[in-house]
């Protein structure tokens, strides 16, 4: 039985990604190069190391003691190239983030800013999911550091508080809702709704709220950026919930009417989770600490 690295980053990617094809392209290989090589690593284990199906692949019993010993030696690797980098004229390395979609949008490009010009060797893999997704991948060490919302359990998890934000509906100004101060989620779903993509975890978030109130959401038009559902908000096509800094930023220069939602999920405080600061490698922990600092404040 002879694994080399490759094989157990892409075993890692595939089992993380749910496929053998989205697996293959997070580790930069050709889907038939990836097929082979799990095959390769299936026959020369003599063991099956994947269950697949039409919903894609999951590990079997030797799949997980695998992952479980492959993370490990990624791990150590990591570590190696990190200690032997400071050699070589600065530390260098990967810090893998998981956050969701409030968190990457609205916080964490200032936030990762003076990390990365501090240093200037390392990479962030940045990867949004939704939150109660976050704390699983981070319990099973798939990343290093996650940004969840406040109200997630988060477990064993040691947590620190990131930053603080609420949602709120955006409006045209000659929209019904636009003169009220405040309105509950049910009473948005009145009206048509401009959204992020579906793959997008606060889309899937507010989705998973309407249907705990028994409606469905009314997409005019899926997006990718906050920024994009304030324009078409504008324009009338319909209403958006969006982080509380987004609005504010968007009404500068924008016609928009801003409204409070005024359901408790709408506060979002953020957290930080790792599975334990002392353990994380010396550039993920040095990440913690600088998201852990107070966030610059615009001068007067």
């Amino acid at each position: 039985m002879r694994f080399d690295l490759t094989d157990l980053r892409l075993f890692c990617d595939v089992v993380d990604a749910g496929s053998i094809t989205a697996g293959a392209e997070r580790s930069a290989l050709a889907l038939a190069a990836a097929s082979t090589r799990i095959r390769g690593m299936e026959e020369s284990l003599g063991a099956a190391l994947l269950t697949r199906s039409r919903q894609g692949v999951a590990p079997t019993a030797a799949g997980r003691m695998l992952l479980k010993h492959a993370r490990a030696i990624l791990d150590q690797g990591a570590r190696m190239r990190e200690d032997l980098s400071a050699f070589a004229g600065g530390a260098s390395g990967e810090v893998r983030v998981l956050a969701n979609t409030n968190a990457l949008t609205e916080f964490l490009p200032e936030a990762l800013s003076s990390f990365l010009a501090a240093h200037p060797h390392v990479s962030v893999d940045l990867e949004e999911r939704l939150s109660d997704e976050i704390v699983g991948l981070i319990a099973e060490g798939v990343g290093d550091v996650g940004i969840v919302a406040g109200t997630v359990e988060v477990g064993a998890l040691q947590a620190f508080p990131f930053r603080s934000d609420r949602f709120v509906v955006v409006t045209a100004k000659d929209h019904p809702l636009a003169q009220r101060p405040h309105a509950v989620f049910a009473e948005v779903l009145d009206y048509d709704f401009i959204g992020l993509e579906r793959s997008s975890s606060l889309q899937r978030f507010l989705s998973a709220k309407a249907v705990r109130e028994g409606r469905p959401i009314k997409l005019r038009v899926q997006l990718r950026s906050f920024d994009a559902v304030c324009r078409l908000v504008e324009c009338g096509v319909g209403v958006g919930v969006v982080p509380a800094t987004t609005a504010a930023r968007a009404a500068r220069t924008m016609q928009l009417a801003v409204v409070d939602l005024a359901d408790d999920w709408a506060v979002r405080d953020l957290n930080i989770v790792v599975r334990n600061l002392h353990d994380l490698r010396p550039l993920a922990r040095e990440l913690v600490e600088s998201l852990r600092s107070p966030p610059l404040r615009e001068a007067p």
